[in-house]
């Protein structure tokens, strides 16, 4: 049986949940409603704009967090965001936080959060997987977590992996929940290598 850590937030009467492991978490089973790539309206920190905005805000929380750990920053990949866009109905749909099958994902890492539906910023889904952080400690992966369990900060390592150069992401929604797709290359969390 494999067991998996989510990260529960609660806030305001909205539910986000990020999981570091394949597995099931269900919140909401409803069918994916459409997707939302450039989101807007209320509950957003600051309205988006356009993609061009979605991007360069997800893009940025990415690199905070990277250059706090001292890492060169990533670019935006538009081909990562449209692989992470394809998978964004097949796991709303779900109404769970499942990884892609490797084959949907060659190449690549990969980061998945879940919430509220237009309860919580771009840059809020990106904080909550760079939460982990606390229980990280520098080594090589996968012993890098103060817990002794890797996927207490496996959405964290892989947002600061030294090799990984580029990002790109996409949000779906349903009728109740938002999703962040986020997908990283090269892939990072491999087994023998440094994390700083």
């Amino acid at each position: 049986m494999q067991k998996r850590l989510c990260l529960v937030s609660i806030a305001a009467a909205a539910l986000a949940v990020s999981c570091a492991s394949p597995g099931p978490v269900v919140v909401d089973a409803r069918p994916a409603a459409s997707v939302l790539r450039a989101p807007s309206g209320s509950g957003w920190s600051g309205p988006i704009q356009d993609r061009n905005d979605m991007e360069a805000r997800l893009l940025a929380a990415h690199n905070r967090e990277r250059v706090a750990a001292g890492v060169p920053p990533l670019t935006w990949d538009p081909a990562l965001a449209a692989s992470a866009a394809a998978y964004g109905p097949m796991l709303a749909s779900s109404g769970g936080l499942d990884h892609a099958p490797p084959h949907m994902r060659v190449g690549q890492g990969e980061n998945l959060w879940m919430g509220t539906r237009g309860a919580f910023t771009l840059e809020r889904m990106v904080a909550d997987w760079a939460s982990e952080k606390s229980m990280f400690r520098p080594g090589i992966f996968p012993d890098v977590s103060q817990t002794g369990r890797w996927p207490d900060v496996g959405h964290y390592t892989q947002i600061i992996w030294p090799g990984t150069t580029r990002v790109g992401c996409a949000i779906q929604t349903s009728s109740a929940s938002d999703y962040l797709i986020c997908r990283y290359s090269p892939p990072g969390n491999v087994n023998g290598q440094r994390v700083p």
